[in-house]
């Protein structure tokens, strides 16, 4: 009988431990399905094929950058989105391939839904069948752009580089685009969301 008693007591104050200590981050895997946004209809994510890794979730991030700063880390393909008691939302991203690299620090000058892609002519120069959309091409479910786009100006004005959306969901975490970084369709509706016009975007 003493010693269920001293079994009991373990258990009792194992349970008050837990209910003192920090859990898991959250993760958002379930966050992925299909979406009904604008009249667009953007589909499910096969996420259970993506690297857990890469899934949206908020971690430990410690800086001296205030709250609603955007990290890009380029190396590790991770974006964060700064938040208070040195917490960030971290998404998994697509970056630029070797030659289309960019870093260095940058505010979100414009916000768009739904956003017109128009191809640098430097683009078209390489990619000639691109010129067909020389003037802009429409949004949609195929634009490079996807579903939002958050658009980078420094000192020097227009970038050029955007933080964007993408339906092809198998390029995250590589280095496959023309140097923007790209993220899910799902995960730039959310940091959209979060993001507010002029916050500091550093690429390192």
């Amino acid at each position: 009988m003493r010693f269920r008693t001293i079994l009991a007591v373990l258990a009792l104050s194992a349970s008050v431990a837990g209910c003192s200590t920090i859990g898991p981050m959250p993760m958002f895997t379930s966050s992925y399905g299909a979406v009904s946004d604008a009249g667009y209809s953007l589909p499910r994510i096969p996420i259970e094929k993506v690297d857990r890794k890469y899934h949206r979730q908020i971690v430990r991030y410690d800086t001296s950058e205030a709250p609603g700063t955007i990290i890009v880390d380029t190396s590790n393909k991770f974006l964060y989105l700064v938040q208070e008691n040195g917490k960030a939302m971290r998404y998994g991203i697509g970056v630029g391939r070797e030659g289309f690299e960019w870093r260095g620090t940058a505010r979100v000058a414009m916000k768009r839904e739904w956003p017109t892609w128009t191809p640098p002519a430097a683009m078209i120069k390489r990619q000639p069948e691109l010129a067909k959309h020389a003037n802009g091409m429409k949004p949609g479910l195929g634009n490079p752009l996807g579903a939002r786009a958050l658009y980078l100006y420094n000192k020097g004005g227009d970038t050029g580089y955007r933080l964007h959306g993408t339906p092809e969901w198998a390029s995250i975490g590589k280095a496959m685009s023309s140097g923007c970084i790209r993220l899910m369709n799902q995960d730039i509706i959310d940091l959209y969301e979060r993001t507010e016009k002029g916050a500091k975007v550093i690429v390192l």
